[in-house]
């Protein structure tokens, strides 16, 4: 069985530079709108501790957390907006501790599970491992949201790895939930790593391909940039396809980002 201490820490830094970037901001700022259509800056980490606390309760209640799934169920469209909306209305040095407490007892919690041990999650069971990449993923694409809002380009890091893996894993999920059929044979995908290197995913000789810089791959199976503006690029018409629905996350289709040329 793997280490999932490398994850542990990796989560632990991408948390850290996400919270460098929002510990010293206004209030005014903590108010500035992001890509995300309705969501403040206190919106984008309200979610955050919001799902760290879910993902908390997963772990250690897993009767309280069906409790949440019940609820996600019988408001789908509106669950996740109104936990951020809550949370968006605390005082700013508030829910930037609520944000820390949570992810802190999440840490601990994920690191004392039992080897081998599967939690409830809104999407399959997951290890403790994949919890803590799932949280590392949503991390990256929120912060890369605040970012945006802020004008501070971020220097992309190794901890993509994270994210594009459960981009290529999430493929099959990608077509269902867009009532799709899944393809038949796994796709070849080469990204180019930001050091240079190269990540590879699914057999050398296959068919369906796709290539690109692994920053954008991860942009793109987020949904924080169009597919127009990024250079990932698709062979065979059921990776192309791929590519204008894929995502990482759990949950509905999301509507992703309009290209920038679209207002021109």
């Amino acid at each position: 069985m793997a280490d999932p201490t490398p994850v542990f820490e990796d989560l632990r830094e991408e948390s850290e530079e996400l919270d460098r970037l929002v510990a010293e901001l206004s209030p005014e700022e903590w108010s500035l709108a992001t890509p995300a259509p309705a969501w403040s800056i206190a919106h984008q980490i309200a979610h955050l501790a919001w799902t760290d606390r879910s993902a908390l309760l997963a772990v250690t209640d897993a009767d309280a957390f069906r409790g949440l799934v019940e609820k996600a169920l019988a408001a789908p469209a509106s669950f996740v907006d109104e936990g951020a909306e809550e949370g968006a209305r605390l005082p700013p040095d508030e829910l930037l501790a609520r944000w820390r407490d949570g992810r802190a007892a999440l840490a601990t919690a994920l690191r004392a599970a039992p080897p081998g041990v599967r939690f409830p999650w809104y999407g399959p069971p997951m290890s403790a491992a994949s919890m803590a990449t799932g949280r590392l993923m949503e991390t990256w694409a929120h912060g890369q949201d605040v970012a945006d809002a802020l004008g501070v380009v971020r220097a992309p890091t190794g901890r993509l790895r994270h994210v594009a893996r459960i981009g290529v894993r999430a493929r099959d999920f990608a077509f269902g939930v867009h009532g799709l059929p899944a393809p038949a044979g796994e796709f070849r995908v080469e990204l180019t790593t930001p050091s240079g290197d190269l990540w590879t995913y699914g057999p050398e000789d296959a068919p369906q391909r796709v290539t690109g810089p692994a920053l954008d791959f991860c942009l793109l199976v987020t949904q924080r940039a169009h597919r127009a503006d990024l250079a990932v690029r698709a062979t065979g018409p059921d990776a192309d396809r791929w590519l204008d629905i894929a995502q990482a996350f759990a949950g509905p289709p999301g509507a992703g980002r309009a290209p920038k040329g679209a207002a021109r």
